[in-house]
């Protein structure tokens, strides 16, 4: 953990209290199909995703470790697990979505946008989870950013947020390589599963997003990737290269 809590330390934010000239417009994000070039986001529904998340998510041991650090998961079989599912799919905060693998047209993992205030402009993504054939794919990383691109371009939000549990340190990894910027621990935040978590906080904030946007474009653009689909550059290291926040 002492990697990235040098890293977290890099970027702090000088504090502002001056007056907002552009109010959020108030949107909220709509069940609606979010298109890629690897995967799409579909509106989450149980009827349709479920055996293809169910088996993404638990075939294997690799696919059984996702559970580790959520407040759900694993379960018994598809009957329970489709249950929950319908629970996911009917709720309007958090709003879920599948991620499809555009190559085999199959659900492979999914996320979320929740505790959204479309007031101040706040919103989050989490629920996320990708299956083993998902992680560390380009894919993976364009299912992010169309949510980001979408909450922050399309929806004009001022505040994208995550958390995560503060063990994690996939997640904590992940958050940084998209561009969030860390800004401290709640410790004793929750009890799941029985155990403690202390959860980490991480934002991008709309006066951040248009460099963030830029390298995330740059780093799934086709001239990144050689002819076997390897990425030329490191996007921990592009978003490295970040300028200071602008706020006054």
């Amino acid at each position: 953990m002492t990697d990235i809590n040098n890293a977290e330390q890099a970027f702090p934010r000088p504090l502002s209290g001056d007056v907002v000239g552009h109010l959020p417009p108030g949107l909220l994000p709509q069940r609606t199909f979010l298109e890629g070039r690897f995967v799409d986001l579909e509106p989450q529904d149980a009827s349709k995703h479920a055996n293809s998340l169910f088996q993404a998510g638990h075939d294997s041991e690799a696919a059984l470790k996702i559970w580790d650090y959520l407040t759900y998961g694993p379960w018994p079989s598809i009957e329970a697990y489709s249950t929950f599912l319908r629970q996911q799919s009917s709720s309007f905060d958090p709003i879920f979505y599948t991620i499809c693998s555009r190559a085999t047209g199959k659900a492979c993992g999914q996320a979320s946008f929740l505790d959204i205030d479309a007031q101040n402009g706040v919103i989050e993504i989490g629920h996320i989870w990708f299956g083993p054939d998902l992680q560390r794919t380009r894919g993976a990383t364009e299912a992010l950013f169309l949510m980001l691109k979408y909450a922050m371009d399309d929806l004009g939000y001022r505040r994208m947020q995550w958390r995560c549990n503060a063990l994690n340190e996939k997640s904590r990894q992940a958050a940084q390589r998209l561009g969030f910027r860390f800004e401290g621990v709640f410790y004793n935040h929750l009890i799941f599963k029985g155990k403690n978590r202390d959860t980490a906080w991480y934002s991008i904030l709309d006066d951040e997003w248009p460099e963030v946007r830029q390298k995330l474009e740059s780093w799934l653009s086709d001239s990144n990737f050689n002819a076997e689909g390897e990425s030329r550059s490191s996007l921990s290291e592009l978003m490295k290269q970040r300028k200071p926040s602008n706020r006054s």
